[in-house]
C-alpha cells in the first residue's frame, strides 16, 4: 500500500468520525428503547392502488417472521415529487424490519404529469390498503407510523397532520383510517410558502404561489398542526441548501406550541443529499422513537 493510499484511507476515517460525532439531538430522552433483532421476509412489487386508479402503484413489504402482530411503518421515498423510486429506501426498510417493524415501502405518482393532491391520495389509499390487509400481514392497526425523506417526508407528514385536523384534504380518500401514530421525517419541506415558487414546487402544485396561494398553504404540513397531531422525530442536515434547516426548526416550534412530543436531530456537516446518505444513526434514533410511540 502506497503512502498516498494510506493518507486517503486515514482521511476517509477521520471524515466518518467527524460526521458521526457532529450532531445535536434536541429533546432526546434520557432512556432509550432496546429493539430486538428480528428476522423478516420480503414481498416485492405488491400492487396496492384501487383497480380504477390512474396508475398502478406498487409496494415492497417487509414482514417480521416473529409471532404476534407487529407495529408497522408506511415508508415514502424522496425525489422532488418528480423522480427516484422506492429502491432508495430499501436499506432503511431493511433496518426497520430487522428491528421488528413491518414496513410498506411505496410508489406514488410523479409531477408534472400528476399534480397535488394526487400524491397525497396515493398515500391515503396505501394506508387504506395496509389497514384492510393488516390481519393477513399480522400488523397492529393501532401502531402504524410513517417515515419519509425530502418530498417523501413532506407527503407522509402532510397525511399525518391532515388526518388529525379534519381538513377537506381528507376527501375523498383520507380521514381517520389514514391517521399515523408517529412520524419520522428527514429533510422535511414543512412550509411550501417559504420557497418562493421554485421550479420543483411549481410543477408539483401546478402553478406559482401568486396563482395558487391557497394550494401552497394547504400543501404545507406546518399549516395543519393541531393538538391532535401525532409525535414527530425530525432529522435534518445543518448545511442543507435545498431545504434549509429553518424548515425543521419552525416545524418543531409549531409542534411544541401545541405540546406535541417531538425530537430534532441536526446533522451539522451535512447538506440535503448527504443527510440521507449518511443518516444511519438518525434512522436508528428514529426507530427508537417509533418504538416508543407505537407500543
Amino acid at each position: 500500500m502506497t503512502a498516498h493510499q494510506i493518507t486517503h484511507i486515514v482521511m476517509l476515517l477521520l471524515s466518518t468520525l467527524m460526521l458521526s460525532a457532529c450532531a445535536t439531538h434536541i429533546n432526546e430522552p434520557e432512556q432509550t428503547l432496546d429493539l430486538p433483532d428480528t428476522e423478516y421476509e420480503v414481498r416485492r412489487d405488491v400492487p396496492f392502488s384501487p383497480e380504477d386508479w390512474p396508475e398502478v402503484l406498487y409496494a415492497d413489504l417487509y414482514l417480521p417472521t416473529a409471532t404476534g402482530h407487529s407495529p408497522a411503518v408506511l415508508m415514502v421515498h424522496g425525489g422532488g415529487w418528480e423522480r427516484r423510486s422506492r429502491d432508495d429506501m430499501t436499506w432503511v426498510a431493511e433496518a426497520l424490519a430487522s428491528q421488528g417493524f413491518a414496513v410498506m415501502n411505496i410508489d406514488y405518482r410523479f409531477a408534472p404529469d400528476h399534480t397535488f393532491p394526487a400524491q397525497l391520495h396515493d398515500l391515503q389509499v396505501a394506508m387504506t390498503w395496509l389497514r384492510e390487509h393488516a390481519k393477513a400481514l399480522s400488523v397492529d392497526t393501532d401502531a402504524i407510523g410513517g417515515l419519509g425523506f425530502s418530498s417523501g417526508a413532506h407527503l407522509v407528514s402532510l397525511m399525518a397532520v391532515v388526518a388529525s385536523s379534519g381538513h377537506e384534504l381528507n376527501e375523498p380518500h383520507g380521514g381517520p383510517e389514514t391517521a399515523l401514530a408517529a412520524v419520522v421525517a428527514g429533510g422535511l419541506p414543512a412550509d411550501l410558502e417559504a420557497f418562493d415558487s421554485g421550479p420543483l414546487i411549481r410543477q408539483f402544485l401546478g402553478g406559482t404561489q401568486k396563482e395558487k396561494p391557497e394550494t401552497y398553504q394547504d400543501a404545507s404540513p406546518i399549516a395543519h398542526v393541531t393538538p391532535q397531531t401525532p409525535p414527530f422525530f425530525l432529522f435534518h442536515g445543518g448545511v442543507d441548501n435545498l431545504v434549509p434547516l429553518e424548515q425543521a426548526k419552525r416545524f418543531r416550534a409549531r409542534l411544541a406550541d401545541h405540546e406535541i412530543p417531538n425530537q430534532l436531530y441536526i446533522m451539522h456537516l451535512r447538506g440535503h443529499i448527504t443527510s440521507f446518505l449518511t443518516s444511519g444513526k438518525a434512522i436508528d434514533k428514529g426507530a427508537v422513537f417509533l418504538g416508543q410511540h407505537l407500543q
